[in-house]
């Protein structure tokens, strides 16, 4: 369970033993950190910036800690949703992007299999004992 005012939260955790914690966690609201689009990297401007860890600051704001793979490059920051939320969509079609390569990848390295198998069936290289 978790309460919410201005300027921080407090979470209830229970402990495996049962008892009960609080953690207040301050929120300053004009923390946000400002960029343009959260996966594009500011030092080598490489598409392909990943959030490594997130936590929700307050209601309508992230923290996360994103990173470069192309550079190493790597920030902590507290981000509004509208900008959350567009770097789950370039995430998204990131991953649309790579299963359909996989897909075309599948679809060639099996043709390429059927091809040597049609070649050594035909050069009757292909015996019983194979199976």
């Amino acid at each position: 369970m978790e309460d919410r005012s201005h300027n921080h939260s407090v979470h209830r955790i229970v402990l495996p033993s049962g008892r009960k914690i609080e953690v207040v966690r301050f929120h300053d609201s004009a923390v946000e950190t400002p960029q343009e689009a959260l996966h594009i990297c500011p030092e080598c401007h490489c598409e392909l910036v990943q959030p490594i860890t997130w936590t929700e600051a307050s209601d309508e704001h992230w923290e996360l800690l994103l990173r470069c793979p192309n550079c190493d490059w790597s920030t902590e920051g507290i981000y509004g949703q509208a900008a959350v939320e567009e770097l789950e969509e370039r995430l998204d079609e990131g991953l649309a992007d790579m299963l359909s390569d996989l897909q075309r990848l599948t679809q060639s390295n099996m043709a390429e299999e059927i091809d040597r198998f049609l070649a050594a069936l035909q050069a009757d290289l292909i015996l019983p004992e194979d199976f």
